[in-house]
């Protein structure tokens, strides 16, 4: 702890001293799973990328001490080998325990825990002007419930208690086939109220055929004869593709998962997000090139090469959580106007809205059964739209307008780590700006970026800092896709800081 406390010494000093000079700051942590456009001038950040550690780990308790930076692979790591496990495990390893508490955070256990930060207990934070607060459910309740969805735009993360459960080393999972949307938000449903499972979400892989998958924790198979399954070897298949293979035969089957593994299922692929890859750069998408290429189709490499490449303004990479009646039209409407599979489901819990960057609460009507103007408090089903849309840039931002006018249509909200397309009266309309603001006044915030000016749309990715030769090379790699394909994979092999602005000379 005391080399946290140093840290925290130091942390609370640059950022007094920017209060003391009204310098508005940002938070840097060295890395990102958003896939908005990043970038840092580092003359005016606030360095977290330090805070690494797991603390400590109570028994006593069932609590994990950790610093915000704490990726979810080593959190797992740490409280697994004391025979613990946190119950929201975010599904890409280097999503980080801080991202997951400001930020929207949720997986397959959701619908039973809550998104992540409903599992935290306890937040250490240094407000705008340098002060040092705890808070928790009893201690000053309203700040901790005010950073739930913040991001990052009420304080500087430093410490998160983690509440924890007991190991269990397996998931038995069943595979659930489905021939449409609405059989499969059904079952998707039903599966979430059988108090024995731990883990429940889904694929649709077209519009007649779909997959819901339902976990639960055990410490030994309820049968010898259900096989064993992996998915973190280089020659394991994709889970995707596993669970599409296996459910072709409509009947449903149960395989036993090593926790880690299931946990980080989709970690290899990005989902299915690398099979565009290899679409792109004209490579077979066959199991033998996927053993070959396992090194590039992890998120960590392929997050650094989605935002040196630019990437991100040719693909349309949505989450969003729906009143759970209203899901199905919302995949209608992505099927008839963009065509776009698979798509991912993923049931949350009642409260999941709250955490959503400070949203208004949703006034019908859901399904038709709720009439408008009454406030919905029921469940949510989020919906994961992530596929190429090659097109012009006018043409990319009108799409992705459409989508989000549908999205306040059926009472949506985005997870905020996508590219954001609405007005900043649109905006307003959707999350309360009045709460926020007395959030961010009663705290000092102002220093720091609103969440509005954190995630407002800023165009296409640039490159303003290399001039001459360098940036009209630069400039015509990023207009080719091809070029900047590759351009993307050197970055992400060569590593490095890919976010802080050089400094001018």
């Amino acid at each position: 702890m005391d080399t946290h406390d140093q840290r925290v010494s130091s942390l609370r000093s640059r950022i007094a001293q920017f209060h003391s000079t009204s310098t508005p700051f940002r938070i840097y942590h060295g890395s990102t799973n958003s896939t908005r456009h990043a970038g840092f001038n580092p003359s005016t950040i606030v360095d977290v990328s330090s805070f690494t550690n797991v603390l400590s780990i109570d028994a006593s308790t069932q609590t994990a001490l950790v610093e915000p930076n704490v990726p979810m692979d080593a959190l797992v790591a740490a409280t697994t080998a004391e025979g613990y496990l946190p119950p929201v495990v975010m599904e890409f390893p280097g999503i980080t325990v801080g991202g997951g508490f400001v930020g929207t955070a949720g997986e397959s256990s959701s619908f039973k825990y809550g998104f992540f930060d409903r599992t935290v207990l306890r937040a250490e934070v240094v407000l705008a002007d340098g002060t040092l607060v705890s808070c928790s459910a009893t201690e000053n309740a309203e700040l901790f419930d005010g950073l739930r969805g913040s991001f990052g735009t009420l304080g500087v993360l430093t410490l998160v208690e983690v509440k924890l459960i007991p190991l269990k080393s397996w998931v038995e999972v069943t595979y659930h086939p489905t021939s449409s949307s609405a059989q499969a938000t059904d079952v998707l449903q039903r599966e979430t109220r059988k108090e024995d499972n731990d883990y429940v979400d889904g694929v649709l892989f077209s519009k007649n055929s779909g997959v819901v998958v339902s976990g639960r924790l055990v410490s030994e198979p309820s049968s010898p004869r259900i096989p064993i399954r992996r998915f973190s070897r280089p020659w394991d298949e994709w889970f995707w593709i596993h669970a599409r293979n296996l459910t072709s035969s409509k009947t449903a089957a149960t395989e036993l998962i090593p926790i880690e593994d299931y946990l980080f299922r989709y970690d290899r692929g990005a989902f299915w997000m690398g099979m565009y890859a290899y679409h792109h750069f004209f490579v077979p998408f066959w199991y033998v090139f996927r053993v070959l290429l396992d090194y590039f189709m992890h998120t960590r490499i392929m997050y650094h090469a989605l935002h040196a490449s630019g990437y991100t303004d040719r693909y349309i990479i949505q989450d969003i959580a729906f009143p759970a009646g209203n899901a199905k039209a919302f995949v209608d409407y992505v099927d008839d106007k963009f065509g776009i599979y698979p798509l991912w489901l993923c049931p949350l819990r009642k409260d999941g809205r709250v955490s959503m960057g400070h949203p208004k609460p949703f006034e019908g009507p859901v399904d038709r059964k709720m009439q408008a103007e009454q406030t919905y408090e029921g469940e949510y089903i989020n919906v994961g739209v992530w596929g190429p849309y090659p097109s012009s840039e006018v043409e990319y931002v009108r799409a992705n307008r459409e989508l989000e006018k549908k999205t306040s249509e059926l009472g949506g909200l985005k997870w905020l780590y996508s590219r954001v397309f609405y007005t900043e009266d649109e905006w307003w309309e959707l999350y309360d700006k009045e709460k926020y603001d007395k959030f961010r006044e009663r705290y000092g915030a102002n220093g720091l970026p609103s969440i509005w000016e954190k995630v407002r749309d800023r165009g296409q990715k640039t490159d303003e800092s290399s001039t001459g030769v360098k940036g009209l090379l630069k400039r015509i790699v990023r207009s080719n896709a091809l070029l900047s394909g590759f351009y993307g994979i050197y970055k992400a092999v060569r590593g490095g800081d890919y976010m802080l602005k050089r400094k001018s000379a």
